[in-house]
């Protein structure tokens, strides 16, 4: 007796291609009526937009403390990797990163002190962002060590661990 398959070896290959297909966030700038920027993934349907290219998606993995002496070292001559703040929690964050979101209420939360760097606000954002090592999003840098993603308890230890 024949066995029917309910995926044809075809069907299964397209599936598996378009599971692997990164989706990338679609991003949108545009001026309000009293000359303000805004950055959103939805812009009123009666404003002048352009699309923003994302040049970093969010990390939705388990989130990863290192030490990135590392990534210090390979520091360019005379420049600083350190994070321009003032001994505190840098996070490296987009407008649309829902992890980035959650991250910023669990601070807001608990009260804890930190600078926000919107990776695509400016040029100059982005390309501290990359100084990094660019990547996913959240990211954050206290003290010698980092962490990408977010996860309450592994940014709580992050921070204690400064």
């Amino acid at each position: 007796m024949p066995t029917t398959r309910p995926w044809s070896s075809a069907t299964l290959l397209a599936a598996l291609v378009l599971a692997a297909t990164p989706a990338f966030p679609q991003v949108f700038k545009w001026t309000d009526a009293q000359g303000r920027t805004h950055y959103g993934d939805k812009a009123p349907d009666d404003a002048k937009k352009q699309e923003i290219k994302v040049q970093a998606s969010s990390y939705d993995g388990p989130p990863q403390i290192q030490d990135w002496a590392a990534i210090l070292r390979r520091a360019p001559k005379g420049e600083s990797l350190q994070p321009r703040s003032s001994g505190g929690l840098t996070m490296f964050s987009a407008t649309w990163c829902a992890p980035c979101k959650l991250a910023k209420a669990h601070m807001a939360q608990k009260g804890i002190q930190y600078r926000d760097v919107d990776i695509e606000a400016s040029e100059k954002n982005a390309a501290e962002f990359e100084s990094f090592g660019g990547g996913g999003v959240p990211y954050f840098i206290a003290g010698d060590k980092s962490m990408r993603g977010f996860g309450p308890e592994a940014l709580d230890r992050l921070i204690k661990g400064r």
